[in-house]
């Protein structure tokens, strides 16, 4: 049976949804055009929204822009998010993709720490622990949350050489090697480690953004490097890519399609 819905509602909710793309507000006759709704409507709904607090409309321009009502229903979405729990559920439709283990971290000031993990289908997976921290230079999603921060932050973190602590030999030893991966990943969007924070592990993340552009996590593929190679480091780029994208529109985010 077809689900039963509010004519009336719908189209004040498209006008709502409009809206929000406009920093400058619309006046009716382009709310009109743009929904292709009869004028008459468009001022009832307007009007019905503007006694509510929904949106404002200006008396000089006719404007009409999103109001404080729309802003608190928003607010209380993000207040009912929990970074966790949002963060397993689209770690685990990557995990299912790949069927490698997944996680997400976040991070404390050099570490990264693990606030989620999906586990591998394999028998052969690397093991990891919910709240257990690793140098964030020597992990892929340490290095995703890193890119996001300014050169200033960086500095305070990593001011020198001695800063940075290795886990493997082939952890980062040196700030120049560290900026130097940030920069790349900036401007790939992703990032990378290679038997760095283990010796047999192989890593691909991707930064996580909130609405309001903070970077809050980070996602990443861990797999061993047995089943490592080119092609699985190119599929898993575009997995984690896709999951990273998918929890920053989870929490509010506007990601574009």
């Amino acid at each position: 049976m077809a689900r039963l819905t509010a004519p009336a509602l719908r189209r004040g909710l498209d006008i709502l949804e409009l809206l929000v793309d406009q920093d400058e507000g619309l006046r009716v006759p382009e709310i009109t055009q743009h929904l292709g709704l009869p004028r008459a409507t468009t001022h009832e709904l307007v009007n019905t929204l503007a006694d509510r607090g929904y949106v404002t409309v200006s008396k000089e321009t006719g404007r009409v822009a999103i109001g404080l009502n729309a802003l608190r229903l928003g607010a209380g979405y993000e207040r009912g998010l929990d970074l966790a729990t949002v963060g397993r559920e689209c770690a685990g439709e990557v995990a299912r993709a790949c069927g490698e283990t997944v996680q997400v971290v976040v991070r404390d000031g050099r570490f990264a720490v693990f606030i989620v993990r999906i586990d591998s289908k394999y028998s052969v997976r690397l093991v990891s622990q919910v709240g257990s921290r690793l140098l964030a230079s020597c992990t892929a999603g340490g290095k995703a949350l890193l890119s996001a921060l300014p050169a200033r932050e960086l500095d305070e973190l990593f001011p020198n050489d001695k800063a940075l602590q290795q886990m493997t030999s082939n952890s980062i030893s040196t700030r120049k090697r560290l900026l130097a991966e940030v920069e790349e990943a900036r401007e790939r969007g992703w990032t990378e480690e290679y038997c760095e924070s283990n010796d047999h592990a192989a890593c691909v993340a991707a930064p996580v953004y909130d609405r309001l552009g903070n970077c809050v996590a980070a996602m990443s593929i861990s797999v061993p490097t047995p089943r490592w190679g080119d092609a699985e480091k190119e599929r898993y780029v575009e997995l984690v890519l896709d999951g990273a994208r998918a929890m920053a529109q989870r929490l509010g985010a506007s990601v574009p399609s």
